[in-house]
């Protein structure tokens, strides 16, 4: 029977502050399921599988001026719709969603297309340096629009007020925020846009709520400060993995990640939150790693370099977990 860690309203006060009740949707809420046994086809291919990839040729529907990055929104040559982002975050975001997947946290289909074109663009923003005159694009990445899953945005949570504080699954989060080294851990207190978000998923006659962090651009590179923080550079990555666990403290666990939010991301992650998340990450394999990130647009060398350094990660909490029974 697959696991869900699920609320409803009448268990709420276990688990966040009276307040929220009162702007948590109504129904089943989920942060968390079994995962899946993980092939090598669902690292390459991720949540969304082969069967929903894009398939040219695309089409242009608009420009999508949301967020910080380059988008257009496109259809493809089965009538699904597509955002399709462009920059420097295309790599990250669709390597964050295989490990979320295979870990059992929420993630969107994503995929990464190498080249491509698209028919009938026009008008370009922000997008215009990315996509030629005749509609070719390289480097790009795919988020499938999927009716059945669509942003509750009226409800909003924060990484210190939301249904799931204190359990073992919301903690796993946290851990793979710092695993990956997503510095930008905005949420619903953050004005500029929250990287945090509900999902409500169309199954039954009542809806189901995700609990889900939507945007890991910000990753695999370094932690820090304005100055000091990148994402998808291996060489930095692999740097700052050393510093990733740095010791225990009256039962915590003692991070060295900073970033958005840090303070809220770190505190209070014990050795039995690690425990719990390392029943599903410590079956994870080199192999699969680089597998997803070569899926993600990671040159052999580079999916080589990340994977080790993820492993290392993962040992590091191996270690400490076990060094401290």
């Amino acid at each position: 029977m697959i696991r869900l860690l699920v609320l409803s309203l009448v268990g709420l006060s276990l688990y966040c502050p009276a307040a929220l009740a009162q702007s948590a949707p109504p129904g089943k809420l989920v942060l968390w399921h079994t995962p899946p046994s993980m092939t090598g086809s669902d690292w390459v291919w991720g949540p969304g599988g082969e069967q929903r990839a894009p398939a040219p040729p695309f089409s242009f529907v608009k420009e999508n001026l949301g967020g910080t990055n380059p988008k257009v929104d496109v259809r493809d040559a089965h009538g699904a719709r597509w955002t399709v982002k462009f920059g420097s975050e295309v790599h990250t975001e669709v390597f964050a969603a295989r490990l979320l997947y295979a870990v059992g946290y929420a993630a969107e289909p994503v995929y990464y297309v190498g080249e491509g074109s698209i028919s009938g663009v026009t008008g370009l923003r922000r997008a215009k340096p990315f996509i030629a005159k005749d509609g070719r694009f390289r480097n790009a990445r795919f988020k499938l629009r999927d009716d059945s899953l669509q942003y509750a945005d009226e409800y909003k949570w924060s990484w210190v007020d939301n249904p799931f504080v204190g359990s073992h699954e919301f903690n796993g989060l946290r851990i793979l925020m710092m695993l990956l080294s997503n510095w930008d851990a905005k949420d619903g207190r953050d004005e500029a846009g929250s990287n945090t978000a509900v999902f409500r998923q169309h199954v039954a006659r009542s809806p189901i709520y995700l609990y889900a962090v939507t945007d890991w651009g910000a990753s695999l590179g370094s932690w820090g400060g304005f100055f000091k923080r990148d994402r998808w550079n291996a060489a930095a990555y692999e740097l700052q993995t050393r510093q990733f666990v740095q010791g225990v403290k009256n039962g915590n666990i003692v991070w060295g990640y900073s970033g958005k939010h840090d303070g809220d991301i770190t505190a209070g992650i014990t050795l039995e939150d690690a425990r719990w998340l390392l029943a599903y990450l410590s079956g994870i394999t080199t192999g699969e790693l680089r597998a997803g990130l070569i899926a993600s647009g990671a040159t052999p060398a580079y999916a080589d370099k990340f994977s080790r350094a993820i492993q290392n990660r993962i040992g590091q909490l191996q270690q400490i977990a076990t060094a401290n029974q």
